[in-house]
């Protein structure tokens, strides 16, 4: 076991400087210091959200960048950086003065990471947007729902951190591999529209062989079939069946007191209507805690749906060590999992403005400069 600020895992030795910002770039430098980088959070003087899980592993520093000295010294951590990370709208921060132009001048290996909603280009490139915006314009938001009712958000985990994060992390790492070979610096353009649309890659597959329509609740994995959707337990919680392959059917319906015969196929289309409505009134009968107990240990593909707390409690997660309870804090484990790291047992969230003296001299400021950056109003020293 090992805590989060240890700087252990393959990316030990790595430099990220992260401009603060909130949601997927965050959440990208989180992964990074997950997995063994030293990550520098560059914030911002005045208030804004409090350090989260999103800030572990990670250093901070508070400058003002609205100050030319607090550039200059921004673009001195950038020299000794291995990757940047930036979240803001394209063109800001080439009026800041720390634009790729201006880092690789300083920096030619910097890998220069940017995430946007929109694109560095593009008629939407400088609209604002959030999540349900860049899904609503790709499909995923559409396919997600009741049919009928209106499409249903699923938090901002497809856009943001699927379609934003993942995607930045492993441009991020490709590029690392590349400059291994060449020595030479990148920049990636990772917009949350780009990723989500690379997600639908399978919806897309699916509607090219003709097993998918654009209706929402009609296909294989949005609820409309009576195997792959959820249903309501006695006392109002849910069990969630996901048994498409047929010997997980089978597994399923040997443990429900339903006449298979009145039932029918398992694809039988025009059954669909009365196999939901036996299903739901099956499960209806007993709590969501003695279905998990029926179908604990089977390959029948059914589980109880739990809340966040719940989860991290559940034995199938616990046992894993899968989430860490520290303070106020559930901390989901570092992943993936490689067998040269240890898991964390340990999680330490950076302190808004609390590393500036060790980074700065990092940098290779002495205290005489770093006192001038402070009175200048520069560096917030907390």
């Amino acid at each position: 076991m090992t805590d989060s600020r240890t700087q252990t895992g393959p990316l030990s030795g790595i430099k990220v400087v992260e401009l603060a910002g909130i949601g997927p770039g965050p959440y990208t430098g989180q992964l990074l210091a997950d997995m063994g980088a030293d990550v520098t959070v560059v914030d911002r003087p005045g208030g804004g959200m409090p350090k989260a899980v999103d800030g572990r592993g990670k250093r901070s520093i508070v400058l003002d960048l609205k100050k030319p000295e607090a550039v200059e010294a921004l673009l001195k951590l950038i020299a000794k950086a291995d990757v940047l990370i930036e979240g803001l709208r394209p063109g800001v921060t080439e009026r800041m003065g720390v634009g790729p132009d201006a880092c690789h001048a300083v920096n030619p290996g910097l890998i220069y990471g940017r995430m946007t909603g929109w694109g560095q280009s593009g008629p939407w490139s400088q609209m604002a947007g959030h999540d349900i915006n860049y899904i609503s314009m790709t499909g995923v938001l559409h396919a997600i729902g009741k049919d009928g009712q209106p499409p249903v958000p699923p938090l901002n985990m497809v856009g943001d951190f699927g379609g934003g994060s993942m995607f930045l992390l492993s441009g991020i790492l490709a590029a690392l591999i590349e400059r291994g070979r060449t020595g030479k610096g990148n920049v990636v353009d990772a917009a949350i529209i780009d990723g989500t649309h690379n997600l639908m890659s399978f919806v897309h597959g699916m509607a090219g062989l003709g097993q998918w329509q654009t209706k929402r609740e009609a296909n294989l994995l949005d609820g409309a079939a009576p195997f792959y959707r959820c249903y309501m337990t006695a006392d109002g919680k849910f069990m969630a069946v996901g048994c498409i392959e047929s010997q997980f059917f089978a597994a399923m319906m040997e443990r429900l007191p339903i006449d298979q015969e009145a039932f029918g196929h398992q694809h039988d289309m025009a059954a669909r209507a009365k196999q939901h409505e036996m299903l739901e009134d099956v499960f209806a009968t007993k709590t969501r805690d003695e279905w998990e107990a029926i179908f604990a240990g089977t390959d029948a593909c059914v589980t109880p749906v739990l809340d966040y707390v719940e989860a991290a409690s559940h034995p199938a997660n616990a046992e894993r060590q899968a989430v860490v309870q520290e303070g106020r804090w559930l901390h989901p484990q570092i992943a993936p999992r490689l067998a040269t790291q240890p898991l964390a047992s340990h999680f330490e969230i950076a302190t808004k403005g609390g590393d500036y003296a060790a980074i700065l001299a990092e940098a290779g400021l002495g205290e005489s400069d770093i006192s001038q950056l402070i009175a200048a109003g520069a560096v917030i020293a907390n």
